[in-house]
């Protein structure tokens, strides 16, 4: 289960929803099993220079090597710059955890 970070100075009047839900798009058609990407957008109110910074975290698996990364930073800035309303400094990354880190789904 992915987890998506947009993190993005105040001035940008994005749809951060609207980010989010591409990105897990994205990701979706890029991977089809990845399943549903948990995401949350930060507008910083305190900032210097415009800019955006979308970060997605993942656990590593053996298909998700350099080509595949770099597929997904492409399709991920594609996707990205369509939502930007300004010119901005834009900045992606792709994570991987380590095997200590368990995602799950908690039900009461």
């Amino acid at each position: 289960m992915p987890h998506a970070e947009l993190k993005y100075s105040a001035d940008l009047t994005l749809d951060a929803g609207a980010v989010l839900r591409g990105v897990e798009a994205v990701i979706a058609r890029h991977d089809a099993g990845a399943g549903v990407c948990k995401g949350r957008a930060y507008p910083a109110a305190v900032f210097h220079h415009t800019h955006c910074l979308l970060t997605v975290s993942m656990l590593p698996k053996a298909h998700r090597d350099k080509a595949w990364s770099d597929a997904l930073l492409a399709l991920l800035e594609a996707e990205l710059t369509v939502h930007l309303p300004v010119r901005c400094y834009v900045s992606i990354a792709v994570e991987f955890t380590d095997e200590r880190y368990v995602t799950t789904e908690y039900a009461p």
